[in-house]
């Protein structure tokens, strides 16, 4: 680590006091009371809070998501974990509806997400554009509304041996509220400063009594966000020159910002459920959910003299809209019992994933003037079946202790399908020479159709022992058999030990690995062009194939294989008798076989390449391959304190700070390719992987209650960040602080409102350079944006318990 990024993470350690546990905020009249016991993710133990686990973990209550009035909770849970990365995007295709989210700087696909504690599906989307995580495949966090939420525990270390793949970076476990009576609903309306960006939430939640053996916990969100646009002023020709040579008089009342470069339009609708029942000796349990989405995001604008444009369909040009419907829905349920000397669980869950890709105002310009304009350009959907069966239970132990041995089987499949899109959203009508295909997004042709599944099986075994007062160890292994690659083997260790009363050391090492996705397995998006050779139109094929496909075959790409990390963290935790709390750990995180998505290979390459390429029949293509090894090594920071403040209330203070950086250790491609590293994996990419990421983020958060008045104060720090275009210059984006500020007040017992802005001082990112701008419309990195280009955001919320 460089001695000024040190130097910055120990001011943040002595900058302020806060706390951090487990427990919920109590109300400034309540007595404190001694905290609940909980399970949390990563340990079979319970614990009172998150200093007392060998693994660093934050839980965060939903109260705590509430606090800045964030709408999404990724978003809430970006400003909440300073280690866990949301950036906002625009015109990236679908990536604007289902944005990438990444834990400690690594890829999205490298955090596992669990919804009480069972694994949640990943997302039909592949990320295909110039976004953090390209290639990889994430769970939709937003797909999960805050409403249900009871709290979210944050694993920041390895736990593929306790969960089974993809749990490299860490692990999201988001448990749900399980009340059994009482309720809350609530409304909240705001806009950006700017006027634009207008949003209006409807949520809720109640509990209902099964006949004092049961719960059932019902959660709603509706939530309705207008687009915001940051674009600047387009100063080229948009109309033909008239017959005299002469501007079109059109070109001094054009609305020349016609790009759409900010959040996309979003139209989002959620219902979850949590159940329990008490059958016999045990108790039947069950969750999940629905969400619908449909948002409304810009592609480039066609300018009136474009060719991809008519001017007898749009005189004026248009603006293609990309308006995809995603979908996610889940099930789980289960029954855990009591089984001689050992307490079973036993469960299935089923999650899918569909990603319809719509566009609105669009052209397929080489239809001619009867091209539709709208068009339904294909369907992505995965899906995800689970099984588990899991016995666990105490056994005596050295030392008087007793030994928490977990044994546990599990049967996951996995599905990927691809349906093609309306005929007109990828034909070639051959009108005029115009380009073929829906503007904004070419349709999937039916040769890119795709119906395929994988399916694996695993044992596991996880022990946990509290040896004495001062000492606690753990260790898992987890055996999982995939049908497509094989097995794999991962292990973890893991301890914990008390210098003192109020200081104790941990530690853990463990290895992990990530299957690859079925998305990264199957996804296929070809175009067939008609090229003339030697005067006769011959069919090539262009765009990203699959490892399946003929041009894998011929350019000897080989399967995808599994990609293996090894890490270790260690750790110290300091706990006050006042209160105080301090955890510091510091990780490393080797990964080898890292898959990217590549550039796209061209006959030009090589003679190799061009040989394959004409075997197969391609002119181009792009692929999925295992080519990266990475060491990332990184350090969390965590301080909290509750303050009694007397006749002035309480006070709750937290610092956190994460560091992070990401190098690069090799890159290897197929025989067949060598020498085309910097081609397939080129400095965009590696930058894109290292650097777009900032490496210091950092929260000062204040919570402060006195009588009926709540208010919160956070500052948040984004640190510089790097992007580099594809002309090889980079640009540096310095760190900037964003400040939130919100006032509750207790109206009546049930009644709560409350006002406040984020990034109160109207921040933005520092714009691109000239050359970077595209003629100065885009002004701000539309890419990898960590707290977005919107500026100050104000709102206002009215709450009711009952």
């Amino acid at each position: 680590m460089k001695k000024s990024n040190l130097a910055l993470a120990i001011a943040a350690v002595f900058a302020v006091p806060s706390v951090a546990s487990a427990q919920s905020t109590t109300t400034e009249t309540e007595a404190t009371p001694e905290p609940e016991r909980i399970q949390v993710v990563g340990s079979r133990l319970s614990v009172r809070t998150a200093t007392e686990t060998s693994s660093p973990v934050d839980i965060i209550t939903g109260e705590d998501l509430m606090a800045a009035g964030f709408t999404e909770t990724a978003r809430a849970l970006q400003y909440a974990i300073p280690s866990f990365n949301f950036p906002s995007s625009s015109i990236t295709d679908g990536s604007d509806a289902v944005r990438p989210a990444s834990l400690r700087g690594l890829s999205p696909d490298h955090t596992l997400v669990l919804v009480n504690g069972k694994r949640r599906h990943t997302s039909a989307l592949v990320h295909l554009n110039g976004t953090t995580g390209r290639g990889s495949s994430n769970a939709d966090l937003n797909a999960i509304p805050i409403s249900a939420i009871k709290r979210i525990e944050v694993l920041r270390d390895g736990a593929a041996a306790q969960y089974g793949s993809d749990a490299i970076a860490g692990v999201i476990n988001i448990v749900l509220k399980d009340n059994t009576e009482g309720g809350s609903a609530a409304v909240s309306l705001g806009q950006t400063y700017e006027g634009d960006g207008e949003q209006l939430k409807l949520q809720g939640s109640m509990g209902i009594n099964l006949f004092d053996q049961g719960g059932l916990t019902l959660s709603f969100e509706y939530h309705s966000k207008n687009r915001t646009n940051r674009a600047g002023i387009d100063p080229r020709q948009q109309y033909p020159l008239l017959e005299d040579g002469s501007l079109d008089p059109r070109e001094e009342t054009f609305d020349r910002q016609s790009h759409h470069v900010g959040d996309a339009e979003v139209s989002n609708s959620a219902l979850f459920f949590n159940t329990f029942y008490e059958i016999g000796d045990g108790e039947l349990y069950g969750f999940g959910g629905w969400s619908a989405r449909v948002s409304e995001s810009g592609a480039f604008y066609r300018r009136a003299l474009d060719p991809r444009n008519l001017e007898e369909v749009y005189p004026d040009g248009f603006l293609p809209i990309l308006a995809p419907e995603t979908n996610d829905a889940s099930v789980n349920f289960g029954y855990r019992f009591g089984l001689s000397d050992w307490f079973a669980d036993a469960s299935i869950g089923y999650g899918e994933s569909e990603f319809i890709y719509k566009l609105e105002n669009s052209l397929n310009a080489s239809l001619g003037p009867d091209s539709p304009t709208e068009f339904d350009a294909g369907t992505l959907v995965a899906n995800e079946f689970t099984a588990n069966f899991e016995l666990s239970r105490f056994i005596p132990f050295v030392n008087y202790s007793e030994l928490s041995l977990t044994l546990g089987a599990s049967y996951r499949e996995n599905a990927y399908r691809i349906y093609a899109g309306d005929e007109e959203s990828y034909i070639d009508g051959e009108f005029d020479g115009r380009p073929a295909g829906s503007q904004g997004f070419t349709g999937f042709r039916p040769d890119s159709e795709v119906r395929e599944s994988r399916s694996n099986r695993g044992l596991y075994v996880d022990v946990e022992n509290q040896l004495t007062d001062d000492f606690q160890w753990g260790a898992a292994v987890r055996f999982e058999n995939y049908s497509d690659f094989g097995s794999n083997t991962s292990w973890k260790l893991s301890g914990r030990y008390a210098l003192t009363d109020s200081l104790s050391v941990r530690a853990t090492a463990n290895t992990g690995f990530r299957a690859p996705s079925v998305q990264q397995l199957y996804f296929t998006n070809i175009s067939t062009l008609f090229v003339n050779r030697d005067g006769e139109l011959v069919p090539e094929q262009s765009g990203t194939f699959n490892n399946i496909s003929n041009v894998a075959r011929e350019l000897e790409i080989g399967n995808l294989r599994p990609e293996e990390s090894q890490s270790v963290s260690a750790g110290v935790v300091w706990s006050g008798t006042n209160g105080l709390s301090l955890t510091v750990d510091a990780y490393q995180i080797e990964i080898d076989d890292r898959i990217i998505l590549s550039s796209a290979l061209i006959p030009s390459d090589s003679e190799a390449v061009a040989d394959a390429l004409a075997a197969a029949g391609a002119d181009n293509a792009r692929f999925f391959v295992n080519a990266v090894d990475t060491t990332t090594r990184g350090v969390d920071v965590v301080l909290a304190q509750n303050f009694d403040l007397g006749a002035y209330g309480r006070l709750r203070g937290q610092v956190a700070y994460g560091y992070n950086e990401t190098e690069i250790d090799r890159v290897q491609l197929p025989a067949i390719l060598d020498g085309l590293e910097d081609r397939l994996f080129d400095n965009v990419e590696r930058t894109r992987m290292t650097r777009s990421v900032p490496r210091n983020t950092g929260t000062i958060s204040f919570n402060h209650r006195l009588n009926d008045w709540t208010t919160h104060l956070a500052f948040s720090y984004f640190g510089e960040y790097t992007l580099e275009n594809n002309q090889g210059v980079q640009t540096s984006f310095s760190g900037k602080w964003i400040t939130d500020l919100s006032v509750q007040y207790q109206i009546s017992d049930r009644l709560v409102a409350k006002v406040g802005a984020q990034n109160l001082f109207d921040v933005y990112p520092d714009k691109q350079r000239p050359e970077n701008q595209f003629n100065g419309i885009f002004l701000y990195p539309n890419t990898n944006a960590p707290f977005g280009f919107n500026g100050g955001y104000y709102y206002a919320r009215l709450s009711y318990v009952f």
